[in-house]
């Protein structure tokens, strides 16, 4: 059983309009997605965006216990050098909240944020400015698929002395590279956007 999940969804923000109708439904999608992985009811922390508190209770009902963690950048440096720069200012104040119920963890989005560092460290995918940025879907979710099927089934983290499956029981022993190569080629060949297309119908006036 998950005990806590860091849900951090500065990544959608970003790429949205933050007063957005779309930005609120890609905050439902992923809560919902995310329901349907995790096992029990988590304690999750956010940022500030206040559509996240009204999608996890849709997601997760009143059972979670959501924290909220807000930080205050500081202005002092915004000047030219510092405009085309990808890195936040120093943070200058950090405030927790606790929406509802009472969290025995730590109001952090800590965690999920080092994970995002390191996927973007482990997979070219996400180097914005490059030309191994992913340009199609289908490729970028598989890559990351596999960055995530490494990480958790074949990499010893130092902390665990052992892969993070192995650590949960989810598998007996750490894989090989072959090993994960072999059951992602035994899983056969997946759906193709040609397949895709092949299923729709072109529909003229009354007639299919």
């Amino acid at each position: 059983m998950i005990k806590q999940t860091a849900v951090a969804f500065g990544n959608i923000e970003g790429a949205l309009n933050v007063h957005s109708r779309r930005a609120v439904g890609r905050g439902l999608d992923f809560l919902h997605d995310l329901r349907s992985r995790v096992i029990g009811q988590p304690e999750i922390s956010t940022n500030g965006f206040h559509p996240y508190r009204l999608a996890i209770r849709d997601a997760f009902g009143d059972s979670p216990s959501p924290g909220v963690i807000v930080k205050t950048y500081s202005v002092t440096y915004l000047v030219k050098e510092a405009q085309g720069r990808y890195s936040p200012a120093a943070v200058v104040a950090i405030s927790r909240d606790v929406v509802s119920g009472d969290p025995e963890q730590y109001v952090s989005t800590s965690y999920v944020e080092r994970q995002n560092l390191s996927l973007r460290m482990g997979s070219r995918r996400f180097t914005r400015l490059t030309n191994g940025f992913s340009k199609k879907l289908d490729n970028h979710i598989a890559a990351v698929a596999l960055y995530v099927a490494h990480y958790n089934l074949c990499r010893a983290h130092e902390a665990l002395r052992t892969t993070p499956a192995k650590a949960l029981g989810v598998a007996d022993r750490a894989w090989s590279i072959g090993q994960l190569v072999d059951a992602a080629l035994s899983m056969g060949p997946t759906e193709t956007p040609p397949d895709r297309r092949r299923k729709f119908t072109v529909i003229t006036g009354r007639r299919a």
